[in-house]
């Protein structure tokens, strides 16, 4: 499968996020090597977790190793109210690719980082443009 369904899906899963004025609603999914689905994720799914954090949460260690996360926006690169950021834990993962739609705006992080310290270990990130658009229209409440 392509990349184009992949992120369709994490488009499709952010709009089942519950609307919150303090977080983006993000959608994540997780491939195997193969291009196997391995899990997904969508925010506050269960209590104020990020997408990503949710998909990871349904893997057993190292499962997701050689992998690829799919996100509909840039994973973040620090958490007030949890000690790992989705960056760490995506490079904890062994995840070899992130492909994203978005880049964090400055609404709740004043610089997002997560490219950076995804790029700086080693792992491939690729920006997914067309997709812009419809992974922010579930985030237009926060003034976009």
């Amino acid at each position: 499968m392509s990349d184009r369904h992949w992120m369709e899906l994490a488009v499709e899963l952010s709009r089942l996020s519950p609307r919150s004025d303090s977080a983006f609603a993000v959608g994540a999914v997780i491939i195997d090597p193969a291009g196997q689905e391995l899990a997904r994720g969508y925010s506050r799914e269960t209590d104020r977790v990020h997408a990503e954090e949710s998909a990871f949460a349904k893997l057993a260690a190292g499962a997701a190793a050689g992998g690829t996360l799919y996100s509909t926006l840039e994973p973040c690169s620090t958490r007030a109210s949890r000690p790992y950021s989705c960056a760490a834990l995506t490079i904890e993962a062994g995840i070899r690719r992130v492909v994203i739609a978005w880049r964090e705006p400055p609404i709740f992080v004043a610089r997002c980082e997560g490219v950076e310290l995804l790029r700086a270990a080693g792992i491939t990130v690729d920006l997914l443009p067309e997709y812009e658009t419809a992974a922010r229209e579930p985030n237009l409440h926060l003034g976009l």
